[in-house]
């Protein structure tokens, strides 16, 4: 396994969201250099996403571009400004349920978006890319753990399938222009300045302000909730280990992120009450369009390659969410 190049120049789209933020942090304090884009669009508060890029803009490595990624004007000229040589694409219209009354913002930012990049990779002589697909891939998968072997062509909504699609984009880019490339399906990533679209940030909110807050399938759900330090973590050791080519000369791989010990539901709201020092008032509804039961993942292949698993528990994760919480939202 390579160290970590401090010296190479990493693009990271979706720069002043949630993962990029934590990631372009972790580069900026190695010493590398750092191209940050994003569209800042509205999808949830702006001010949080300006927060975050206040504390990149302090780092002397760091150059925010705002632009769209469905603007392939946009995308081509941030690789020929600044020839990055590894390429991180976090941007992306998140969020499950948003897809079903929303589907043109994810064709954009997800399917057009994404082919700009792959194409960005292959005007420009990118040396990696590594991009965040979804847990969500696996949709109703009954069998878990879920296995980056396991079949994934059943997604249960719009985001889960231009995630899949990522996938399969990027494995043809591979294959025909040669470069390699990582995807990341990440699992329920929360934390400090996280998302406030994720349940466990709705849930916060309107615990404190005395609100109820909505529990799906009547709380009978499992998720494998995952702390933004060990997502970095992991995306850290795979940026500067590209996948060698396989017997068909394709250097592309796929690794699950998470944090391989599902939680009930019901417990999380526990834990997160716990932290918050405050009881939830509680409405319980039958599961959504587009929810998945559980999620569960298989980290053997990370922590055959790189020697890592994600750990951080649930209560020690939540309870630095809750302490950056109060502080932020006094």
């Amino acid at each position: 396994m390579k160290e970590f190049d401090n010296t190479k120049i990493y693009l990271i789209t979706g720069g002043a969201g949630f993962i990029g933020f934590y990631l372009s942090k972790r580069l900026l304090e190695k010493g590398a250099r750092v191209i940050g884009f994003d569209n800042l669009n509205d999808y949830y508060e702006v001010a949080l996403k300006e927060a975050r890029l206040e504390i990149l803009k302090q780092f002397p490595g760091y150059t925010f571009v705002k632009g769209d990624l469905a603007d392939k004007e946009a995308v081509s000229s941030v690789f020929q400004k600044y020839t990055p040589d590894i390429a991180v694409n976090l941007g992306a219209q998140a969020g499950v349920r948003y897809s079903i009354d929303n589907p043109d913002a994810y064709i954009s930012s997800n399917l057009i978006g994404f082919y700009n990049i792959l194409e960005g990779c292959r005007h420009f002589g990118i040396e990696h890319l590594v991009f965040a697909s979804s847990s969500s891939v696996y949709g109703g998968n009954k069998k878990v753990p879920f296995s980056t072997e396991d079949k994934v062509d059943g997604p249960v909504s719009l985001y889960a399938a231009t995630k899949k699609s990522n996938e399969l984009m990027a494995h043809a880019y591979s294959k025909l222009y040669g470069y390699p490339v990582t995807g990341l399906r990440f699992f329920t990533v929360y934390g400090p300045m996280g998302r406030p679209d994720m349940a466990y940030f709705k849930f916060a909110k309107k615990i404190m302000n005395g609100e109820p807050i909505q529990v799906y399938n009547n709380g009978d759900m499992l998720r494998d909730f995952t702390y933004i330090d060990d997502i970095i973590t992991g995306v850290y050791h795979i940026l500067c280990n590209p996948p060698v080519a396989n017997e068909e000369g394709i250097a592309y791989k796929i690794y699950n992120i998470g944090n391989n010990k599902p939680v009930k539901l019901m417990d999380f709201i526990t834990t997160l009450e716990k932290c918050l020092g405050k009881e939830a008032v509680k409405e319980y509804y039958p599961m959504q369009p587009g929810d998945v039961y559980q999620t569960y993942a298989d980290v053997s292949e990370l922590m055959e390659d790189f020697d890592f698993r994600p750990d951080t528990s649930i209560e020690e994760g939540l309870s630095k969410f809750v302490a950056w919480f109060k502080e932020y939202y006094q």
